[in-house]
């Protein structure tokens, strides 16, 4: 068996002192990291940059020492695969075009070697992670990188995307269609070059109603379960539904992911009734309780490991770092999980 103790827990062992990482750890909250960016110019130019990016996804664990090392990116990247321009706009965020609510799917000309540089970062990350580290890449779940293709941009409610999904289903079954199949081929490769598991961010999910959460999540992310494991049968897998709710249930039964990750507004002791028996979960800190510290972020996060003590558990915020949060709360985190803070 595995030493790595993260895939041990993915695998279903329940151990002492949950193994831990933090998504969006290699971010913004660290100055190594501002500085980089700083010197690259820009957000898209670090994930294109296969040593830069390495070296971001490496930043983290040379600080902290986590169990796990999350592949610097954006899930943004497949919809560029899939043939849209994709830039960011200062101060407001990433913007695609052509928008799929303007343009028919069919007149985008897909470009697969626009992923390259991922696979890059990929294969230097992995020659150089501690052979205690567990590498995790990720892609973007199709309903969330769906609303940002036919949007153009990020939305509150994801009305533009919902609205065709109602009135022209099979022209939104097309674009669902084409993620999954680019992301099955994209997360293999990331396999391939060297990740150990992956997770899928569905960050919309629950945007949804319980029918269209079935066609639109469940099916969708099963769909890529099913293809990642014909190409890779081993692949571990975490899905990632942010704001499903009471719904996480059914995407834990029906998916087939070996994990579950839970947001902050899910309550692990729930969790730990309504999913199935032995499942791991991931989660489920509230990002906002790291960046308080102090006995609020003690009191959160022993609530969060004492609720899932008793089955599989790789500790997480329930949602990214924010890029305000001290290094030293971090610090206190770590000393919390693994058990050696001040009681």
């Amino acid at each position: 068996m595995t030493a790595k103790k993260l895939l041990r827990v993915l695998s279903g062992e329940r151990v002492d002192a949950p193994p831990m990482w933090l998504m969006r750890q290699a971010g913004r909250y660290l100055p190594e990291y501002r500085a980089l960016r700083a010197e690259k110019g820009g957000f898209l130019e670090l994930v294109n940059d296969s040593d830069a990016a390495a070296e971001v996804t490496l930043q983290p664990i040379r600080r902290f020492g986590f169990d796990g090392a999350i592949l610097f990116s954006d899930i943004l990247v497949v919809p560029h695969a899939l043939g849209q321009d994709l830039w960011f706009e200062a101060g407001e965020g990433p913007r695609l075009a052509p928008r799929l609510v303007d343009t028919a799917l069919e007149s985008l000309t897909a470009a697969p070697q626009r992923l390259d540089p991922v696979y890059g970062t990929v294969t230097r990350v992995a020659a150089a992670l501690p052979p205690e580290v567990t590498f995790l890449g990720f892609a973007g779940s199709p309903w969330t990188n769906a609303t940002y293709m036919v949007a153009g941009q990020g939305s509150r409610d994801q009305s533009e995307t919902r609205r065709l999904a109602y009135t022209d289903p099979a022209a939104f079954q097309a674009i669902i269609d084409a993620i999954v199949a680019m992301t099955i081929d994209y997360l293999a490769k990331q396999i391939e070059a060297g990740v150990e598991a992956v997770q899928l961010f569905d960050s919309w999910a629950g945007s949804l109603s319980p029918a269209q959460f079935e066609r639109w999540v469940i099916a969708p992310n099963a769909a890529i379960v099913a293809g990642l494991r014909s190409r890779c049968p081993n692949a571990k897998i975490i899905g990632f539904p942010k704001g499903a709710g009471g719904k996480v249930a059914a995407y834990a039964r029906e998916t087939g992911v070996d994990a579950i990750g839970l947001d902050e507004t899910v309550d692990p002791a729930w969790a730990h009734r309504e999913l199935p028996a032995g499942m791991p979960v991931q989660g489920n800190l509230d990002p906002l309780a790291l960046i308080a510290g102090g006995a609020e972020l003690h009191g959160a996060a022993t609530r969060v490991i004492d609720a899932l003590r008793d089955r599989p558990h790789i500790f997480n915020l329930g949602h990214g770092i924010q890029q305000d949060t001290p290094i030293g709360h971090v610090e206190q985190l770590i000393a919390i999980v693994r058990g050696t803070a001040p009681a």
